[in-house]
């Protein structure tokens, strides 16, 4: 039996914040990327399509316009940033 609290409590917090959405587009010179998504529940915000600023620009090699992806968008400095993103299985 794990202890509760660090690692497991962790886990179950970021999968509730991952949200469904559609990449729209990409912009690794600015550190961006354009997505539709659902709800962001972590965020208390409706579905829609707006940009994002990315934690780790690397990330922006990992996707392209039409994948399917989770992700989680946190505010970070006051701007809305993707700060994980998995390809949807």
């Amino acid at each position: 039996m794990s202890k509760p609290g660090a690692m497991g409590d962790m886990k179950m917090d970021s999968a509730s914040a991952m949200s469904s959405g559609e990449v729209k587009k990409v912009d690794k010179d600015a550190g961006k990327v354009t997505i539709k998504h659902g709800p962001l529940a972590n965020l208390d915000m409706p579905g829609m399509t707006m940009v994002f600023r990315v934690k780790d620009p690397a990330m922006l090699d990992q996707v392209k316009a039409g994948d399917q992806i989770h992700f989680i968008a946190e505010k970070v400095g006051g701007a809305l940033t993707v700060t994980k993103i998995d390809a949807a299985k």
